[in-house]
């Protein structure tokens, strides 16, 4: 028996991007465990990825390529060569390019795989095309990434590893247990060792809220105006440091002049749900930190006022003087920080600017696009038909006859089985790739383990070889994934460029944090910009506030319940569908009801139970217990339908925009729990 370790880097969407030891015998991955010389991620992985040889080894995958003999949703396939199947794919492109033009054509690569090359190549040949380009995102992350950027800029925040520095920690909207693990664990080791504070405010009692020394449950949607209060206190008590928004900040007189004298802590604790004298102590906790460093979390913007929340959020360490110290400010992504030359990859050749499609509306324009209409969708690295809002939609428009669609994944998902051809897809542990962090200042290269199951390939090679069928000339669609992973390095600026070459594609770790001078902004001012003059021409209050949105409000009137979903520890997201013992872990698809709510309604723990409102209704299974507040449902994870009672949860979500970023609202949902009927 040939036996090996292999130095990985895990490619699912995490922010930790953990350094992993893939255990090989007779080229079969028996094992995959943490890294235990990475200085952050530190020889442990989470419950799911410890699992990672049970996904790249399921008897689930997807071994060929498989061409459709049913109706569209059928799941209906024969098994066809690499060959028939790139043919049949170029052949349709080409016509439908000659007879509507290259925007008929949509694809994309998503989350899935975090590799630059795997996903960023897949979106590099669709630029090269010209073809209809997918704001990807929306359906996560670019509410929060526009509030930052209209705040501190498009930078990374604080050094989640400078938490060693730090005397007081709020994990705010994040349940950092189950999706920031080292974060937290490095938390939870300054608190041992040095008895720092960790606050939890999360309108569910996580695990992280379950251990910290100050848990606060938020009502969700109001965390602008407790961050708003905090700010009010600090100033009537004089903890907001004079000098740091005198040299650092644009615009806070004007807070402090006509929005803080609405947000007294009566009034915060009436918006809020919280107790006045804990909104008390924690703004005197905070404001008399010497270091306090907020961990930020993407779920409090997936909502209407979701931009302004965060926002606010980012600007309390303004207020405190924190962000000049080292221990101190706020942490969301760290992406912007790694000035690498994407482009390369991502954008080799093509139009500087087409027509846009934006992911959480993709339902949407399937459907009702016109000039040309959408005619080909290729799918990599997602799961439209689970993840998207107004899923009804989604499904709608796959089961367009008229509409080609191609699915690279290496399980059927459910938007596979709307494909006409199904491409299977290496997994991260069959491929090379170079990563990058987006919560840490981590870079690694990524070897491949193990060879693809069956005939899967990677994205990468994928995108290659259609690049080359459908005539392109570009460099980048001939190179090896190591020699496209040197190009990003052209051009490239700050610590990541300063990477040794040999170092690094030995698989060795690469540190690129700037070296800490304070927080630095990038916003056109240079400062922390309380009052921001790109919001004003975006047509967004351009100061941090609070308001009730009157849809939600009409919303609100009608259902009972607000819907909040979470990552599930096992079940983050249907990339780990395909293990089933992580499935088995987790248990059927479920939801949680408050007991006063479950008894109002006659349910009881372990019920099947229909959620409802006017955009239809699922089946669940139902938990009972007081983790999250009355009057609101918690709906845990991204599950395939057919692992409910019926549907999933997206289907009751709609397709409404965010204030900013145009980013989806799913929290921002209302509706109702009843006995489940399967009339």
């Amino acid at each position: 028996m040939v036996k090996s370790e292999v130095r990985v880097v895990c490619a699912h969407d995490c922010p930790d991007m953990c350094s992993l030891i893939a255990h090989v015998e007779d080229g079969k991955i028996v094992r995959v465990q943490g890294d235990p010389d990475h200085p952050y991620t530190a020889g442990f992985a989470c419950g799911k990825v410890n699992r990672d040889a049970d996904l790249v080894n399921s008897p689930e995958r997807i071994k060929t390529p498989l061409k459709r003999t049913g109706p569209k949703g059928s799941g209906q396939f024969k098994p066809i060569t690499w060959d028939e199947a790139l043919d049949e794919i170029t052949s349709r492109w080409k016509a439908i390019v000659a007879e509507s033009g290259p925007l008929a054509l949509l694809g994309y690569a998503y989350s899935a795989h975090q590799g630059l090359m795997n996903r960023g190549l897949v979106n590099g040949l669709f630029h090269a095309l010209g073809a209809s380009r997918l704001l990807a995102g929306t359906v996560c992350d670019t509410c929060c990434e526009t509030a930052w950027e209209m705040t501190v800029g498009p930078i990374g925040g604080a050094d989640p590893e400078d938490v060693v520095h730090s005397d007081l920690v709020i994990s705010w909207g994040a349940d950092l247990a189950a999706t920031n693990v080292h974060f937290w664990a490095l938390a939870e080791e300054q608190r041992k060792k040095r008895g720092v504070p960790i606050v939890v405010i999360d309108p569910r009692r996580t695990r992280s809220a379950k251990a910290a020394d100050l848990y606060l449950p938020i009502r969700i949607g109001t965390d602008a105006a407790l961050a708003l209060g905090i700010m009010h206190i600090l100033v009537r008590d004089k903890l907001a440091d004079r000098d740091y928004i005198a040299r650092q900040t644009l615009g806070f007189d004007k807070v402090e002049r006509e929005i803080l004298p609405k947000f007294p802590p009566q009034r915060v604790a009436e918006i809020t749900g919280l107790a006045v004298a804990d909104i008390e102590k924690l703004a005197a906790m905070y404001g008399k930190a010497r270091a306090a460093m907020i961990r930020l979390g993407e779920g409090m913007t997936r909502l209407t006022h979701g931009g302004q929340a965060l926002r606010t959020v980012a600007l309390l360490p303004g207020v405190s003087g924190h962000y000049a110290v080292r221990g101190g400010g706020a942490l969301l992504l760290t992406a912007a920080s790694c000035d690498l030359n994407y482009a390369a990859v991502r954008r080799p050749s093509g139009p500087a600017a087409t027509r846009n499609v934006n992911h959480l509306r993709l339902g949407e324009e399937l459907l009702n696009m016109k000039d040309p209409p959408i005619r080909a969708l290729y799918v990599s690295a997602n799961n439209p038909a689970v993840t998207c809002p107004e899923v009804h939609k989604v499904r709608k428009g796959l089961l367009r006859e008229d509409l080609f669609t191609v699915v690279h994944d290496p399980f059927m998902t459910d938007t596979a089985r709307y494909a006409d051809i199904v491409l299977p897809a290496a997994s991260y542990l069959e491929t090379d790739d170079l990563y990058r962090a987006y919560g840490a200042y981590w870079m690694q290269w990524g070897r491949q383990a193990a060879r693809p199951q069956g005939e899967a390939r990677s994205n990468f090679d994928v995108a290659q070889a259609l690049a080359r069928r459908m005539g392109l000339g570009d460099r980048i669609f001939s190179l090896s994934p190591q020699e496209a992973a040197r190009e990003l390095f052209k051009g490239a600026t700050g610590p990541a460029a300063a990477a040794d070459p040999a170092k690094l594609f030995a698989g060795e770790p690469v540190h690129i944090a700037h070296e800490f001078k304070g927080q630095i902004f990038k916003t056109p001012s240079g400062k922390l910009e309380f009052h921001s003059e790109q919001l004003v021409r975006q047509g967004v209050s351009p100061l941090p506030d609070w308001n009730e949105d009157p849809v939600e409000v009409a919303e609100a009137a009608k259902w009972p319940l607000r819907l909040l979903t979470a990552p599930g520890y096992f079940q983050a997201h249907t990339a780990f569908s395909g293990v089933d013992f992580l499935r088995r872990r987790e248990g059927k698809p479920f939801c949680v009801l408050h007991p006063t709510d479950a008894g109002k309604r006659g349910l009881k723990n372990g019920d099947e139970v229909r959620l409802f409102n006017d955009r239809g209704a699922i089946g669940l299974m139902l938990q009972v217990n007081d983790d999250i507040q009355p009057g609101v449902v918690l709906v845990p994870g991204q599950r395939p339908t057919g692992e409910a009672v019926s549907g999933t949860i997206n289907m009751l979500c709609s397709d409404r925009y965010t204030d900013m970023g145009e980013g989806a609202t799913y929290q921002s949902t209302w509706l109702d729990v009843g006995p489940w009927k399967s009339s």
